[in-house]
């Protein structure tokens, strides 16, 4: 990606990117002083700098880490954190937890001064609760990222919230630059950025780590991507930070002019082609260029000093320019930093009315890290 030229024009300074995630640890190296407040949605003991499995802190620390104490150096290192937990499979069959935290946490993270929220998770059951927060969310002029998802070669069933309209879903390429074979397709795509080969936290000891591979970790570049762009141009709104994402990803030689294609949606992220190049153009500030829609053309807000707190389908080939990827397809798996699934788990006095099934069996939405 270039990243020394690109670090030259920007690191991400004054961009604030809310992940909603098993929480982040602030403590390790390359995290310290990257963290601001945020909140826990899960309803268990700890907080949001809590993190429960390590697969949130590594999210941040490829958004945002610098690199210090031999951690991991994030694409938009001078970007801050905004953590926000919510819990997963393992958390919810061992305690009673908040059955909201996800819609919770996104219309937490839309009333905050976050420009970008970055959500790793996915899950094969669709929430109106939860698409209205991403709405909401997308009405504030926040851009929404998520995962589109890990099982592209074992069934491809949608995963929300990427397959909401309104979420920017973000498939992934290997380090080979090809199509990750993991990576779900269709028409919910809409960019692509590098998932596989890549580090992160094996658990929540937090003491090495691990190559993973997953929409995961290519949401969070992306994620990063936007922030970069984003630092560059505060003035900005979400649209148009996206609609020069859009127009500068990596795309196919042959690739048609105005089609997606269903494998990486409008290409692969290439921050470089824009900042040092200026590749890609704004456009209009109220118009979505991923729905189309005229919504969240409020700008960003970005400051110098942060404070806390439907297409033509093209064919898939291989881009020219800095990400020589999409050649084709390779092999790949869940990713190795947690592919667990969870289940809503409803307390309190909802329990006895929403919860129960048949002969007392709990009713289960699995929701899993991409």
């Amino acid at each position: 990606m270039h990243v020394d030229e690109i670090w030259k024009s920007t690191k991400g300074e004054g961009i604030k990117v809310a992940v909603i995630d098993s929480g982040v640890n602030d403590s390790v190296p390359s995290l310290r002083g990257q963290i601001l407040s945020g909140r826990d949605f899960t309803g268990v003991k700890g907080d949001e700098k809590d993190d429960y499995t390590g697969h949130g802190t590594t999210m941040a620390e490829l958004i945002a880490g610098t690199g210090r104490g031999g951690g991991l150096q994030g694409l938009a290192p001078e970007a801050k954190i905004i953590p926000y937990r919510v819990a997963d499979t393992e958390m919810q069959n061992n305690n009673k937890v908040n059955a909201f935290d996800i819609r919770q946490a996104i219309r937490a993270a839309a009333d905050s001064d976050a420009q970008i929220i970055s959500m790793s998770w996915g899950s094969e059951y669709y929430s109106h609760d939860v698409r209205d927060a991403i709405e909401y969310a997308q009405a504030k002029g926040k851009l929404f990222f998520a995962a589109v998802g890990n099982s592209g070669d074992k069934g491809n069933a949608e995963s929300y919230p990427g397959a909401y309209p309104e979420a920017v879903a973000v498939g992934a390429t290997t380090s080979e630059g090809r199509v990750a074979k993991f990576s779900q397709h269709g028409d919910k795509v809409d960019i692509s950025a590098p998932g596989a080969d890549l580090l992160g936290w094996c658990d929540e000891t937090f003491t090495r780590y691990c190559k993973i591979q997953g929409t995961s970790g290519a949401t969070a570049l992306a994620s990063a991507t936007a922030a970069l762009i984003w630092s560059k141009h505060p003035e900005w709104t979400g649209n148009q930070v996206l609609r020069v994402m859009f127009e500068s990803a990596g795309r196919g030689e042959n690739w048609e002019p105005g089609t997606v294609s269903r494998q990486v949606g409008h290409g692969v992220v290439r921050p470089n082609a824009h900042i040092t190049r200026g590749l890609g153009k704004p456009g209009d500030p109220d118009v979505s260029p991923d729905t189309g829609k005229r919504v969240g053309g409020k700008p960003g807000s970005a400051s110098k000093s942060p404070t806390p707190g439907t297409s033509k389908q093209a064919p898939d080939a291989a881009p020219s320019g800095d990400n020589p990827a999409l050649a084709g397809s390779a092999s790949g798996k869940a990713d190795d930093s947690g592919g667990t699934n969870s289940a809503y788990l409803i307390g309190g006095a909802i329990a006895a009315t929403a919860v129960l099934a048949g002969a007392g069996a709990l009713v289960a939405r699995r929701r899993r890290q991409a």
